[in-house]
């Protein structure tokens, strides 16, 4: 591959906004924050027009991508809510994790510092332009964003506003970089040839997105392939509970990666939990595919699950359902087919609960509420960048404080080692 001069411009710029962070205070990151919440208000005519133009020349994709794109004054406003909330945040950076004293004096101190250079690779949603934006400035980060071609004009006036909030502040500008390239190959150029200047990539997308950034890049990924999400009903559950948050975790928005893909069911107390489940979900239009024990229970004729159901995110409203011998058999479904994002057991059986909690591979493992709070603006981090399903840090959603490392210091009064 030729040498990329438009990317390695970018990832030099980045590289140097990256050093300049680490000379802002607190407030001056705040007053950009500040600027670009006002920035948004101020031109949200000229945001919903350049949106517009997106969705325009967009008619021909998913309905649910469409619907992902669209802006309003009501998503604008939920935007500045999430910038507002990062700005009453303490400073992530600096913070003195742990700190201990040796035998010899030497005092040793864990503390937290940016990651660096972030790339983030997504589709469809212009939020994601402004929400990263805020969390890797606030987090001393700066970030590289390659948006969609669908959502290019709506990302593009985000990502100038930004850079508008950062000049007003005498601040380096590159601290936010949008590619305005929309040849494909920058995207390969990026994942495989900027390892010098980029720290991680963030990927957010379709499967297919992620699959190929995961699998064709050379910088560590921080994110999440798939989200089949399980929700198990113990015999203990309460059924009214157990209704409403099935219906929830599936219905809410089956187009995210926090929807219950999976139901499992105890196989004790399909005579009183499975039809009743089962009736609201396919009342709300949720097509239903089970196992043949489930068709049992179930009034409504069904489809009869295949393996392959079990691992396939459906991102659709329409839900896989299985019987399972107790909590052991929902563990070890889950632990076979899950994706480690999210998993809810309904249960008043706390010792089964704790059980669950503990033995699930998950990101997040819940206990009695729907899986659709796997989200970083409902964990109280204002936004996210993303959810993460790696074993390495960071896991589950990706906020403030989950976009800094750290590293040691050591502060001594001349000691030398024997």
């Amino acid at each position: 591959m030729k040498k990329n001069l438009y990317m390695e411009k970018i990832g030099r710029n980045a590289k140097i906004a990256s050093n300049y962070l680490s000379t802002l205070n607190i407030k001056k990151k705040n007053d950009v924050l500040k600027d670009f919440s006002n920035y948004l208000k101020i031109y949200s005519k000229l945001i919903l027009k350049e949106n517009e133009n997106d969705v325009l020349k967009s008619q021909k994709i998913k309905s649910n991508m469409l619907e992902r794109l669209k802006l309003s004054n009501h998503k604008i406003h939920q935007i500045r809510k999430s910038i507002e909330e990062i700005i009453n945040f303490k400073d992530p950076v600096g913070k003195n994790l742990s700190s201990w004293k040796r035998p010899n004096g030497l005092i040793i101190k864990k503390i937290t510092i940016p990651i660096g250079v972030i790339a983030v690779i997504y589709e469809s949603r212009p939020n994601v332009t402004s929400d990263v934006s805020a969390l890797c400035f606030k987090s001393g980060n700066s970030v590289i964003l390659r948006g969609g071609s669908e959502s290019f004009y709506s990302n593009k006036i985000l990502s100038d506003l930004f850079r508008k909030a950062l000049k007003k502040n005498n601040c380096n500008q590159n601290c936010v970089q949008f590619i305005k390239n929309n040849d494909r190959s920058n995207v390969d150029y990026l994942i495989s040839r900027m390892e010098k200047y980029v720290d991680i990539i963030i990927p957010r997308g379709g499967k297919s997105l992620i699959k190929k950034i995961k699998s064709k890049s050379n910088i560590r990924t921080i994110g999440h392939l798939e989200g089949i999400c399980h929700v198990y009903i113990d015999r203990y559950a309460n059924l009214n509970m157990a209704v409403n948050v099935v219906k929830n975790a599936k219905m809410r928005n089956f187009s995210i990666c926090g929807a219950a893909e999976t139901l499992l069911i105890d196989s004790e107390c399909l005579k009183t939990h499975c039809e009743p489940i089962l009736k609201e979900l396919s009342n709300s239009g949720c097509k239903i595919v089970g196992d043949k024990n489930i068709s049992k229970f179930f009034k409504k004729k069904i489809k009869i699950a295949k393996p392959k159901d079990w691992e396939t995110e459906y991102l659709s409203p329409r839900i896989s359902v299985k019987s399972v011998k107790g909590v052991n058999g929902a563990i070890a479904h889950i632990n076979q087919y899950g994706t480690f994002h999210t998993d809810s057991i309904i249960t008043n059986n706390k010792k089964i609960a704790k059980k669950f909690l503990k033995k699930v591979n998950s990101s997040i493992a819940i206990h009695n509420a729907s899986t659709q709070f796997a989200d970083g603006g409902e964990f109280g981090f204002g936004a996210e960048v993303g959810i993460s399903t790696e074993k390495l840090h960071p896991r589950g959603p990706v906020g403030l404080n989950q976009l800094t490392t750290y590293k040691y210091i050591l502060e001594g009064k001349g000691q030398i080692r024997k």
